[in-house]
């Protein structure tokens, strides 16, 4: 397979088993809800990758299901901040190595904190980023948890 990115070699190495999703990217549709509708899944198993800075820990990443909202106050406690904000997208590219629709909680430049909406844990098919706009990787939820090492915690409403 040509598409393999950073992420899918991770999942190799890994010995975890994924398959590849490609769509048409249109650059006024990124959002999660529409990318759901473009691989065939629900948006709660459409998870998108967020990525923030905390008063007190700096940048940290969090994956949330596409239909849902990051709750800022939740994050932030369980992260161990006062406060969290999302990170500028001008600046999303420099702290990841990854564009606006395209971050992948895998294979991210610098490895920070990160949290995974608890639902995750019970999916045996979750979608996230391959790492570049239009191609999305279906694996299992527990599968990402382990990819990743993901705390699991319930930031999303």
């Amino acid at each position: 397979m040509s598409m393999k990115t950073t992420a899918c070699r991770i999942l190799d190495t890994m010995k975890i088993s994924y398959t590849l999703h490609e769509y048409t990217v249109n650059e006024d549709e990124l959002d999660a809800v529409t990318v759901a509708g473009k691989v065939g899944l629900p948006p709660e198993q459409v998870f998108k990758t967020l990525v923030l800075r905390g008063d007190k820990t700096g940048v940290l990443m969090c994956c949330i299901p596409g239909n849902a909202e990051l709750d800022l106050k939740a994050i932030a406690a369980v992260s161990g901040n006062k406060k969290t904000e999302m990170v500028p997208v001008k600046e999303i590219q420099a702290l990841t190595g990854y564009i606006r629709g395209g971050v992948s909680p895998l294979g991210v430049k610098k490895r920070y904190p990160f949290y995974l909406e608890a639902s995750a844990e019970h999916l045996d098919t979750i979608s996230i980023s391959a790492g570049k706009r239009g191609l999305q990787i279906f694996l299992s939820g527990p599968d990402l948890i382990r990819a990743t090492e993901a705390k699991l915690v319930e930031i999303s409403r």
